[in-house]
């Protein structure tokens, strides 16, 4: 006789209580104050100084921000002022987003890839009254942007180049502002107030302007820190800053080693990225999944024209495994047998320290953002030595909403609630989210803010689902679910994270919305596209890589690997490959390199009428 089981009820809700609670009436600006106070010659940053790195202490950096929270004040400059920063990601831009806090006025980052137009609205919808910009070149953008808008701003360079308005006098502009009326614009700001003014990347629509309040910001800086001890806190922790800082989560993990006391070095170049990951040699990084498939994608292309090709891919699944066995382990089952442990130990002589060396050789985590990563990724780079912890949030969480710990890493998932934040699946299968991180609202926009908000949950746009043990997975987003013809729903992000996973593949995206079957617009990596043709004796070149039958039938096998893991109606029957890939610069991707699909789609759309062609 066979008793029917109860089925489990799905986890609907999963929480983390905050672990640091803050005075109501403080704010950003007091973990840089406490920190000072105990450890005034502890080195916060490093600049990059021939060829080396230069620290700068704790003491060095709050006198550098008071001097230029001063020359604010002093041209006038009040709480709750709007001041904008466009450049890429420096120590300059650390400097000034302090400097506007500590004058108790609100940061607005625009992304330095940002046309005029775009520099017109957000300065014009927030009200910025200074504009701090890095060069001569962003400061022609922005001054064509105030010219056609009819704005009123000051304008001040970062980094001197034969321009107007340096540092030397702003510092100059505070000189009669004194201590007191410094500490009394500094404490004006609480917990609720406005920090700062952060526009969503516009993959669809105008972009609007997220609140983000100190206590956003601080709530996750100090919790973060005894979240991930095991990462943060311990003896010379250091990373390198990379992201664009114009992003959300690239300033909150900032705040973050603010109150960790990690010091920071900045690389704002992606020629430049490599050589100085090599040189500084950060503990700890946070990166997007396009970073880990370069990293991966050119360590196999090495070993390959080193005539160790075969070695790489034993090496490769030898970690997979590895990582995987870990996992089974931490969830009661077994854990890797003696013949794995003996080949790990083998390549962890051998290869894998040139994979850590990539990094700096000195790196054991990595926190993964912005997109989703690849478990296969995610288990190689662990085998490998470096451990990456996926985690999960938007704009207007503050970025992270989830993450992965050390000790509670669970691949393929997004991670658990940071503390403070609460996460809800609703009945459609939407992520909702509330706490510390959700973010105040949308600035000057009821419409988006009633849309936006059910209560105090905040409608993410995102599918997912709850473990038993609270970890969230995400399964794709609401408006990108297609239904073909047939009524099929089809969520194309797994499907095209597979397909990335090929060598020779930079972008996948799978269409399909209305249409009798599932197709796929495919880009190349041009690098790997090179070496790949001069292993196989072929001239392979992205432009005619379409018509190359040999490098289709490669790709294929990719289209095959994530056909493999869907019903047959959700199969990808026809691929087409674009002449050149997608990039900021085309309008394709966004800041932090996340697709924009609709864009994609329109510009495409020939190709893809091509595809469905009798």
């Amino acid at each position: 006789m066979c008793t029917a089981q109860k089925e489990r009820p799905t986890v609907r809700e999963s929480a983390t209580d905050l672990l640091v609670h803050l005075p109501e009436k403080s704010n950003i600006t007091d973990i840089l104050v406490g920190l000072h106070a105990k450890t005034p010659n502890h080195p916060l940053f490093s600049l990059k100084s021939d060829g080396g790195w230069k620290d700068v202490t704790a003491d060095e950096f709050l006198t550098a921000v008071s001097g230029l929270a001063k020359g604010l004040i002093g041209l006038g400059v009040r709480p709750g002022d709007s001041v904008a920063v466009m450049s890429k990601t420096c120590y300059e831009w650390t400097l000034v987003d302090l400097a506007v806090w500590f004058a108790g006025a609100v940061t607005v980052p625009i992304y330095e890839t940002s046309s005029p137009s775009q520099v017109e609205w957000i300065i014009q919808d927030s009200g910025a009254t200074h504009v701090f910009v890095e060069d001569a070149r962003k400061a022609a953008v922005v001054s064509a942007a105030v010219a056609s808008g009819d704005l009123d701003i000051a304008l001040w360079q970062m980094k001197a180049d034969g321009g107007e308005g340096t540092f030397e006098e702003l510092i100059a502009a505070g000189a009669s502002v004194d201590d007191d009326r410094l500490e009394t614009a500094r404490t004006t700001a609480n917990l609720e107030s406005v920090a700062s003014m952060v526009y969503t990347s516009g993959t669809t629509g105008r972009p609007k302007g997220c609140e983000i309040t100190h206590g956003n910001f601080a709530l996750f800086g100090v919790n973060i820190v005894e979240f991930l001890p095991e990462m943060l806190k311990h003896k010379d922790v250091s990373t390198l800053m990379f992201l664009p800082l114009a992003h959300v989560l690239a300033r909150a993990v900032q705040v973050g080693c603010l109150a960790a006391g990690v010091r920071v070095g900045h690389s704002g170049s992606a020629a430049d990225l490599m050589g100085d990951l090599k040189s500084f040699q950060p503990t700890f990084l946070l990166a997007v999944p396009r970073i880990f498939e370069k990293i991966y994608a050119g360590a196999q292309q090495s070993a390959e024209a080193a005539g160790k090709g075969k070695l790489f891919t034993a090496a490769a699944d030898t970690a997979v495994a590895y990582s995987t066995a870990l996992d089974a382990a931490a969830r009661g089952g077994k854990g890797p047998s003696l013949a794995l442990k003996a080949r790990h130990k083998f390549f962890d002589k051998t290869l894998y320290p040139k994979v850590r060396n990539v990094f700096g050789g000195k790196l054991t985590h990595a926190i993964s953002g912005a997109s989703a990563l690849s478990p296969q990724l995610a288990h190689f780079f662990r085998g490998a030595g470096v451990m990456v912890l996926e985690g999960y949030g938007l704009t207007e969480t503050t970025a992270p909403a989830t993450v992965n710990t050390v000790p509670l890493a669970r691949v393929g998932s997004v991670g658990l609630a940071l503390p403070g934040s609460r996460i809800r699946i609703a009945d459609d299968g939407e992520v909702l989210i509330a706490g510390a991180g959700v973010f105040k609202g949308y600035h000057n926009n009821p419409e988006a803010n009633a849309a936006a908000f059910s209560g105090e949950w905040f409608h993410s746009g995102d599918t997912g689902s709850l473990d038993d043990d609270g970890f969230l997975t995400i399964t794709g987003r609401k408006k990108d679910i297609l239904v073909t013809a047939g009524g099929k729903n089809i969520a194309p992000g797994p499907m095209e994270e597979k397909i990335r996973e090929h060598r020779l593949v930079s972008q996948a995206i799978v269409v399909g919305e209305g249409r009798p079957f599932v197709s796929a617009l495919l880009t190349l990596d041009d690098e790997a596209l090179a070496a790949w043709g001069r292993e196989n004796g072929v001239s392979a070149v992205a432009a005619t890589a379409a018509d190359n039958p040999r490098v289709r039938a490669s790709l294929q096998e990719a289209v095959d690997a994530a056909n493999a893991t869907v019903s047959q109606a959700e199969q990808i029957r026809k691929f087409t490959v674009l002449p050149q890939d997608f990039s900021l610069e085309s309008g394709h991707l966004t800041a932090t390199l996340k697709l924009r699909r609709n864009a994609v789609i329109a510009d495409y759309s020939a190709e893809v009428e091509k595809l469905y062609q009798k």
